[in-house]
């Protein structure tokens, strides 16, 4: 797909069909995740696909347990494609994507949030030339401060320095997929 018509076309899904993805899709979907632009091209970041949906579901649930909805900007995301802001029913921040890959950083690090942004924001354009549904959801850091979490990042060996700082959601749209919703205006300017 042409660049521009891509980031137009993408959208943040949050209902997904009960099929699992393809492991090449997925690896190719990690690879644009390591090619993201990174601090001083330090490439910090790490991530940990969970290519398993029962697993993503128990991440998803603790994920959710972390919602604050005192931190918030807005009220509501969309009727089509509700979130955790939308309808406190839903007990996975998952969303019940059958793969999620989890983007970890270095705690201290000055450019730790905007490195695991960049490898997330590849990650979901590269779903969507693979035909993925996708979406970024944060609340890493809070997600895995509990028993579950703390095997699981020592399972997986990430280094005690590190943190999980976003997640991508993959899978197949529920549903139809989502019409592009109009560009707020006064949003840019040139100056020259």
């Amino acid at each position: 797909m042409e660049f521009f018509n891509l980031v137009k076309v993408r959208r943040s899904i949050r209902k997904y069909q009960n099929k699992q993805i393809e492991r090449e899709d997925l690896e190719k979907i990690i690879e644009a995740g390591l090619y993201a632009p990174n601090a001083g091209g330090g490439q910090r970041t790490i991530i940990v696909a969970i290519h398993n949906k029962e697993l993503c579901e128990t991440i998803g649930k603790c994920n959710a347990t972390k919602f604050d909805r005192s931190k918030l900007a807005g009220s509501y995301v969309s009727k089509e494609q509700p979130s955790l802001i939308d309808d406190p029913t839903i007990k996975s921040g998952f969303y019940g994507a059958p793969t999620v890959c989890a983007v970890f950083a270095p705690k201290n690090f000055l450019y730790s949030i905007p490195d695991t942004f960049c490898c997330a924001e590849n990650m979901v354009l590269a779903a969507a030339e693979c035909g993925l549904a996708s979406c970024i959801v944060a609340r890493g850091e809070e997600t895995f401060e509990n028993e579950i979490g703390a095997e699981l990042l020592k399972e997986w060996e990430i280094p005690d320095n590190y943190i999980a700082r976003c997640f991508v959601l993959l899978g197949y749209c529920e549903g139809e997929y989502p019409q592009d919703k109009p560009r707020k205006e006064n949003r840019s300017l040139i100056v020259e």
